[in-house]
């Protein structure tokens, strides 16, 4: 199938709002309050999951089998849904349940849209402070709580020694080969700070942030990120400079012509 345009895709983007707005009535409630939280890992790790997150992905799958019965989903918590529709949902109903359980409100909810594989739709959602970031298909834009909807631009930064970082956690990179590479780049930038998950990318998008580089992400990750970055003028690859759609170790770069010297710095 040919990729929808014109009312088409503002038909798909308005979905994607109504997305977020039912996955938020429900998130919201639980943010800052006790709430049971499970453990996806068992005893060799800890992957946090509550009722939050799969409350909110059962809400977001329901409506998209409402509105688009005959679209795919692919979630964090409950798999996959028609696999092989040519336009296929990408959903983590909260990407950062670590910081959700902490009370930190660097989270959001990520709804992507895939079309024969290639991510053509992203939208963030933060429903605690009312934020939302996404893509349409030429540009990017965001919007506050109770303001109107601002288009996003990358900041130029084409040097490491003037670009500032964001990534997850130190955790995220295995020691060794990953943890040398974050730290040769790390190294060589101005600044890196910690947290954020997919908080940190919008960042970039918005132009506040020149570097986002994590590793272990799955497609539920990023597929949403990849549109509402490379729209904002940005660009987001693998570490090996593929297409980031299937997760990985990834990074994003505010300023295109910084990606490539990160790249060879990462692979040196």
């Amino acid at each position: 199938m040919s990729f929808p345009t014109g009312s088409a895709f503002k038909d798909l983007l308005t979905l994607a709002h109504d997305l977020a707005d039912r996955s938020g009535e429900i998130i919201r409630p639980h943010f800052r309050r006790p709430i049971e939280v499970a453990n996806k890992a068992g005893a060799a790790a800890f992957d946090p999951v509550t009722k939050a997150d799969k409350g909110a992905e059962r809400a977001i799958v329901r409506l998209i089998r409402s509105r688009a019965p005959e679209h795919g989903v692919i979630g964090e918590e409950y798999g996959s849904q028609r696999p092989d529709a040519p336009l296929q949902w990408v959903i983590d109903p909260i990407d950062g349940t670590r910081s959700f359980i902490t009370g930190t409100p660097m989270w959001g909810t990520l709804i992507g849209l895939l079309h024969e594989g290639t991510p053509v739709l992203g939208l963030m959602d933060q429903p605690f402070t009312g934020e939302r970031f996404w893509s349409d298909v030429k540009a990017s834009f965001r919007r506050e709580a109770g303001g109107k909807a601002r288009r996003m631009r990358t900041r130029p930064c084409a040097r490491i020694a003037d670009a500032l970082i964001m990534t997850t956690s130190p955790d995220l990179f295995e020691a060794g080969a990953e943890t040398d590479a974050f730290g040769r780049v790390r190294q060589a930038a101005r600044m890196t700070r910690y947290g954020g998950d997919c908080y940190a990318y919008c960042l970039l998008a918005a132009g506040f942030v020149d570097l986002v580089i994590e590793a272990g992400l799955k497609s539920y990750d990023v597929v949403a990120l990849i549109p509402l970055v490379e729209r904002a003028g940005g660009r987001v690859t693998t570490w090996d400079g593929r297409p980031a759609t299937d997760g990985g170790r990834i990074v994003a770069s505010g300023d295109p012509a910084l990606h490539d010297k990160v790249l060879k710095l990462l692979n040196r």
